[in-house]
């Protein structure tokens, strides 16, 4: 099968070759784009510096690509998944990753370790309440810097030699253009993406568990007819 992933431009590192073993080629459309933040990025990493954080967390790989290489040192550190982790280690940083792909698992991993913590995030400018409303009701303090915006491209997905439409987030579906099309298989990389995509009338017939290896197994067990 064909797959068109929404990926940011250039950040696409590994995504054919991880298709491949599963039977599968792909390409990148791009709904949105990264306008960096420079002089939020030096801002957050001084505040390291000066040991303001007890904890860092990473809910992407593009922050840790980002601020990794601009750390000289660092608290307790923790990535939200296996390649943000590996992005982190490219910096000489050793990560912890939570158990699912969700930040909505961070409060629930560290527990009662956050009472009385601050808590740093470089992060989009893209709100995610749930999580700083998490950590204050945990007892901790929770600073985020929006490093970076992410932008609509308004450029229509090419979409013509895809058999399949792998949206990776929900704003890259809510941001995206595109024309559906009888034979298009919608994707879904996890829940939140899939709500979005209800709620925008596109239901995904595959829902993966917010990773891009655990989503292409549940596109082959949809194949199958499992």
């Amino acid at each position: 099968m064909k797959i068109a992933i929404t990926r940011l431009e250039n950040k696409a590192a590994g995504d054919r070759a991880l298709c491949a073993t599963y039977g599968h080629d792909c390409y990148t459309v791009s709904p949105l784009r990264a306008e960096l933040r420079p002089e939020r990025v030096d801002t957050f990493v001084e505040a390291v510096h000066r040991g303001e954080f007890d904890c860092l967390f990473f809910s992407s790989a593009l922050p840790a690509a980002i601020v990794g290489p601009k750390l000289d040192r660092w608290p307790r550190v923790i990535a939200i998944g296996p390649r943000t982790a590996e992005v982190l280690r490219r910096s000489g940083i050793e990560a912890e990753v939570l158990p699912s792909f969700y930040s909505r698992d961070f409060v629930p991993y560290l527990g009662n370790w956050l009472r009385g913590r601050t808590v740093g995030i470089p992060r989009a400018d893209v709100p995610n309440p749930g999580l700083l409303e998490a950590i204050a009701a945990a007892g901790g303090t929770v600073r985020e810097e929006r490093v970076y915006a992410l932008v609509p491209t308004q450029i229509e997905l090419a979409l013509d030699a895809a058999d399949a439409v792998l949206f990776t987030s929900a704003m890259s579906y809510r941001e995206a253009r595109w024309r559906p099309r009888d034979g298009l298989l919608l994707v879904a990389i996890g829940d939140i993406t899939a709500e979005a995509m209800r709620a925008g009338g596109r239901a995904p017939a595959v829902v993966g568990d917010g990773s891009l290896a655990g989503t292409l197994q549940a596109l082959n067990r949809h194949m199958e007819g499992r």
